[in-house]
Parts: C-alpha cells; structure tokens; sequence
C-alpha cells in the first residue's frame, strides 16, 4: 500500500529509473514512476504500442487485456478513476486511507485471508493511491487468474469496514505519513513547492494528506466516499500476461459481470491558477546536503497532447542522462552539482510540471549554482537545434525497446494513462506521435515553459 512514496526523479522525458538520480521526493504516482521511462517500445502501427483488446461489461467496468506470452503469469489490476485531488474538502488523506481499508475484510474473505489466498498461490498482491487514481495489483500464475478475480470481485462488491477497522487504519496512516513526510526534509521542500506551484488546487496538497485531516475522517466519510468512486463504471480493469482475451472476457462476465454498476461520478476540479513566481527556503537542522528544487507549470498529456509530447523530448534534452544539457554543463563541466535530474509527468488528469533538481558540491554555494541552471536554460530556450530533438526522440523510443518484455509495464501505463483522462488509442500510438515532434514544437515549448515568470524555487539548506 502505497501513496506519495518517495521516488527519484527520471533523468528527463517520460519517467525515471531507480538510480536516476541523487533526489526523492514524494510523488504521487511513485510505483508508476519508477517504471514508466521503460515504456515506450517501437511497435509496428498496426500492433500499436501493447498491441491492447479492450471491451466494456454491460455495468461499465472497462476491461483491456494484454497478451503477453512470454512468462506463466499474468498481472490483475483494477484502476478506479479517483484520487487524492478528488477528495471533499477538509478531508485530506481519505483516498489513500480508502486503500487501506481495501485489506480490511468482507464476509466471505476475512481480513488477511486475501493476501493469504494470493501468496499461497505463488502471487502478490499491492495497492497503491496517486492524485488521480487509486489501483488494486495482483501478480499470480496464469491459471489462478480466476482466483484473483474472484476474490477482487467479492472485495469491490461486499467490503464495508467496520468503524473500530477504520480508526486503526487511520493510526497507521498517520504513522506512514510521519516516517515519509514530517521524518523527511526533502518531502517538506517538495510539498510546500508544490503548495507554491498549484496554490488551492488539489495537487498542491500531499497525496497522504494531513495529520488533523486524516484523524477527522470518520466511518461515514469512508462509506459515502467509497459508494460514489469505487465502483465498476468507474474502473478500468487491466490483465496482461499469458492470457488471451476471449479468456479475460468470460471469467469477467463471471465475476465482475453481475455486480451492479451505476454511473461514473464527474470529477469536479478547480483551474489549476497562474500563481506567480514564488522562492522559498526551508531550513532542517537534519539536511546535511543542500537542495535546489524549480517547478516549471506544463500542460499534462489529457489537456495538451502535442505540448505535453513536446515538453517530454525537452526534458529528455535537458536532462535524460550523462550527456544531456544541464547534467554535461553543472556536474561534468562547471562541476558545481553532485548530481541533477529533471523529471516530467504527462499522464495528470489536470496540469502538470517540469521539475529540475540539483545538489550542489561541497563549498558550492546554491546561488552561484542556480545561476549556472538559469543561464544554461535560457541557452537552451534559445537553441533548440534539430539534432537534439532527434537524438532525444531517439533515445526514448531506445529505452523502451523491450519494455513489453515486462508484463507489468502494460498494466501501470494503461492503467495510469486511462484514469488520467486519456485514451486507448493515445497510448497504443505514443511512439508515432512522438516521433512527429517537431524542432519548432520543442523550441516552443521550451520558450513557454522555461520563462523565469512562471517558475517556483525551493531550496532546502541546514540550519545551523
């Protein structure tokens, strides 16, 4: 169970790799991030990019299966389209305290006895939250598929917590949020630039919530909450692996098949505003490190498609390895960071960020190394060459030549991709669309994103 887990920032473009980088910040779609610079393979059109079946049960629960032959297993996720940004106000946290409680029980499956079932089977199961999603994962042996349906359609039908459930749950939340957040200066530096960045919206709020807010939710919150988003007309279900999809069909009809549907509620979001440019510094007798932390506002992939391509080939130009723009200039050349990373998120349902991080090297101070970032961007805004753009292209088509060798891979991104907003056919033609990204496009962006107007800083040092 899983919401704002720390993750390193990726290297640029789509997402990042463990070892990315020096930096951890809470992210809400850690488990995701972790995975999704290995996405994008080069597949033939006809194919698309997972070669994806998809078809809708009759109570709307949308089921898209990927074959994928490779290994005896398949991969079981459910995806409901609600998140941390679409909880009631005043009652931060309940989105990922709902998670929780998907562990807690029902009549016919007992508390512990799912998770029981599942690894005596030989498989895992998880869960995780995000601001726009929450997700369900089972990992299991092809031929238990059944298995996991069965149980994960007696929990979406019949689980309704008790309230002394409820406010263990709560404590245990609490406690994760003190070991990830109050425990960790760079979550703090994190979280009060994303405050800075998104102003009232909810994505300037942590996906875990707040302490006070998390302990308010009581039994009555968990139930209405759960009874208008979890249900199947709004989830997406995703199976990949050694299956094929005329299998998927019917063992869903069976058991997700009869459970009633109902409506899928709208989201109900704020603008996310134009805040103007802010600087903060946050001092932490714990940090011995200092931290350098910009966040640029950038169009998501479900409000902008063709920037949102373009600012993930900036990125990658910016930042996707040892030989990118900021990373050749600030650690190897001018050596005035230890380490850098700028990351890019396109699959948020409302507006997104360019994010860079540095640390500078010892007796560097953070001014001089910001100015070093500032003038290189302004470089870079400025010159844009067509080189660039096709190398970067290049390399993150690269990376994910064999990302569809992992059957997890097709899961996290669809799953992700569908709850923010976009469609099937925008994630089966990634690799096309990205590779019509033009030098113009990118040069555009560049300028749009890039203006020192619309930046927020964050600099975490130690106090003394």
């Amino acid at each position: 169970m899983n919401a704002g887990v720390p993750s390193p920032l990726p290297p640029g473009g789509r997402g990042g790799a463990a070892g990315a980088g020096p930096f951890f910040f809470p992210r809400a779609e850690g488990l995701i991030v972790l995975l999704l610079v290995l996405l994008f393979a080069p597949i033939p059109a006809a194919a698309g990019l997972f070669g994806a079946e998809r078809f809708r049960l009759d109570n709307g629960l949308e089921v898209v299966v990927v074959e994928n032959h490779r290994a005896p297993m398949v991969v079981h996720m459910l995806w409901f389209k609600v998140g941390a940004a679409d909880e009631p106000p005043g009652l931060s946290g309940l989105a990922h305290l709902t998670e929780h409680l998907l562990f807690a029980g029902t009549p016919r499956v007992p508390a512990g006895e799912f998770s029981r079932q599942i690894a005596a089977n030989g498989g895992e199961d998880n869960a995780f939250t995000g601001r726009d999603f929450t997700a369900t994962q089972i990992v299991i042996a092809a031929d238990r598929l059944e298995l996991a349906m069965r149980l994960e359609a007696d929990r979406l039908a019949n689980l309704d917590p008790a309230a002394p459930r409820i406010a263990t749950e709560k404590r245990v939340v609490i406690e994760e949020r003190r070991e990830s957040v109050e425990n960790s200066p760079d979550a703090a530096l994190s979280i009060a630039v994303d405050a800075a960045l998104y102003g009232p919206h909810p994505y300037g709020r942590p996906v875990i919530g707040s302490a006070a807010e998390i302990d308010a939710a009581d039994a009555a919150d968990v139930r209405a909450f759960r009874r208008r988003w979890y249900g199947p007309a709004n989830a997406v279900l995703v199976v990949a692996g050694d299956v094929t999809a005329a299998t998927v069909r019917a063992l869903a009809e069976r058991h997700y098949g009869p459970l009633p549907g109902g409506v899928a509620p709208l989201r109900e979001r704020p603008t996310v505003p134009q805040q103007p440019p802010r600087r903060l510094t946050i001092a932490d007798s714990r940090t011995r490190h200092p931290l350098w932390l910009r966040k640029y506002p950038a169009a998501s992939a479900r409000i902008d498609p063709a920037a949102s391509l373009a600012t993930e080939v900036l990125a990658q130009i910016l930042g996707g390895g040892s030989d990118s723009r900021l990373y050749r200039r600030l650690v190897v050349e001018l050596k005035l960071a230890a380490g850098l990373s700028v990351g890019y998120e396109p699959d948020l349902y409302d507006g997104s960020a360019l994010e860079i991080a540095a640390t500078p090297r010892p007796g560097v101070a953070v001014a001089r190394l910001q100015g070093a970032v500032d003038a290189e961007l302004r470089h870079a805004a400025a010159a844009i060459t067509p080189a660039e753009v096709e190398r970067a292209k290049r390399r993150l088509i690269a990376q994910s030549r064999y990302a569809r060798d992992a059957v997890i891979t097709g899961p996290l991104v669809i799953g992700e991709a569908l709850t923010a907003g976009q469609t099937l056919e925008a994630v089966e033609s990634w690799s096309e669309r990205l590779d019509a990204v033009s030098p113009a496009a990118v040069a555009a962006v560049a300028a749009k994103i890039l203006a020192p107007c619309r930046a927020v800083t964050g600099v975490l040092r130690e106090r003394r």
